[in-house]
């Protein structure tokens, strides 16, 4: 089981598999397993706070959907992104990014894989509960490559731009 406390020594580890939920382009909930989603493929998994946050809204998630292009051009098969948050909330916030092609939004409504990673965020004091950190993952065929997990609310090291100097 990964606990990125101590990222560095945890690269290259296979990440854990779990079931997260979206809706698909016909509108019907379906459940999927990480690893099969990921199993052969290069792919960023981010992770937020929280749906409908602000600097999740404003600057995490459309910093990935306005690098989708240019992360599939070095190679990146999906962009999974993963929330705290139910598969309605995750449907909701999905459609106010009209220009998204890329980005699959997943809910991890009951914490569960955000606590197979380790990376539970405590934001009970701000009136969210448990949520996860906010975080950016680079997975090759279900190996963690690189691990960029921020501490705190900060916004520093798991953005686009982050992982495609990366790359």
């Amino acid at each position: 089981m990964l606990h990125f406390p101590s990222y560095a020594k945890r690269l290259a580890e296979v990440i854990p598999d779990g079931t997260l939920a979206f809706f698909d382009e016909n509108d019907q909930l379906q459940k999927v397993s990480v690893h099969s989603l990921a199993a052969g493929k290069k792919v960023i998994l981010f992770g937020v706070p929280g749906a409908f946050t602000p600097t999740c809204s404003l600057k995490h998630v459309p910093g990935f959907i306005e690098k989708a292009e240019e992360l599939k051009s070095k190679g990146i098969d999906e962009i999974l992104l993963i929330s705290v948050n139910d598969p309605f909330v995750m449907k909701a916030w999905a459609k106010t990014y009209p220009e998204n092609k890329h980005v699959k939004f997943l809910a991890d409504g009951s914490l569960t894989y955000t606590n197979a990673l380790g990376l539970e965020l405590d934001l009970s004091e701000k009136g969210l509960g448990i949520r996860s950190r906010r975080f950016a993952l680079l997975v090759d065929d279900l190996k963690v490559k690189i691990a960029n997990i921020e501490s705190g609310g900060e916004f520093t090291v798991s953005s686009a731009d982050d992982i495609l100097k990366a790359l």
